[in-house]
C-alpha cells in the first residue's frame, strides 16, 4: 500500500493508468479522470478533488475523511459502500445525479450549488447539513434524519414530514410545496 502525502495530481487519467492503492493524505487531485475506476480500500484524508470525473467509481470500504469535492462530476457513486466510520465530505458545484448515501451518517455535510437529482438519502443521517442552492429533483428521502438541516435556498425537493425526522430543519416559504407533495394539493400565491 502506497503512503502519499502533500502531492498534486494534475490532469491524470486514472482510467488508463490506475492510481496505486494506498493512503492519500493532504493530496490534491485536479482535472483527473477516475471514470469507472476501482477506488476500493483507498484512504483519502484531508484531500481535495477539483474538476475531476469520479462517475461510477467503485467505493467499497473507501475512506473519505475531511475530503472536499469542487466542480466534480460524480454520477452514480454508491457512498453506502464506503467505510461507514468517519465519512466526512463536502461538495461545491458538483453533479451527484443517481448517487446514493443509503444508511450513511453524513452529519454537517455541506452541499453547495450541487445537482442532487435522483440521489438516495433513504435512512441516512444528514442532520445539521446545509443544502445551499441545490437541485433535489427526485431525490429520495425516506426514514431520513434531517433535523436542523438547511434547505432554505434549495429547490425541487419532495420530503414527506411523516416519513422523515425534520425537527428544526429550515425551509423557505417557496419550498413549502415540497413538504406537501403527498397531499396532491394546489398551492397558489
Amino acid at each position: 500500500m502506497e503512503q502519499v502525502t502533500d502531492k498534486l495530481f494534475d490532469k491524470n487519467n486514472f482510467t488508463q493508468n490506475p492510481l496505486l492503492k494506498g493512503d492519500y493524505e493532504c493530496c490534491v487531485f485536479k482535472n483527473c479522470d477516475f471514470l469507472n475506476t476501482n477506488l476500493s480500500d483507498f484512504k483519502f484524508i484531508d484531500c481535495e478533488f477539483l474538476s475531476c470525473n469520479l462517475s461510477m467509481a467503485k467505493l467499497s470500504k473507501t475512506i473519505f475523511r475531511e475530503t472536499k469535492f469542487t466542480d466534480c462530476k460524480m454520477l452514480g457513486l454508491q457512498f453506502y459502500h464506503c467505510n461507514e466510520y468517519g465519512l466526512s465530505v463536502s461538495f461545491n458545484t458538483c453533479n451527484l445525479t443517481h448517487s446514493s448515501f443509503y444508511k450513511r451518517k453524513i452529519k454537517k455535510t455541506s452541499f453547495i450549488n450541487t445537482k442532487l437529482n435522483e440521489v438516495d438519502f433513504t435512512e441516512a443521517d444528514v442532520s445539521e447539513s446545509v443544502f445551499d442552492k441545490c437541485d433535489l429533483t427526485n431525490a429520495r428521502f425516506e426514514n431520513t434524519v434531517l433535523e436542523k438541516a438547511d434547505f432554505r435556498t434549495s429547490y425541487n425537493y419532495s420530503i414527506n414530514p411523516e416519513l422523515n425526522r425534520i425537527k428544526k430543519a429550515k425551509f423557505s416559504l417557496t419550498g413549502i410545496p415540497g413538504l406537501l407533495d403527498k397531499y396532491d394539493i394546489e398551492i397558489e400565491n
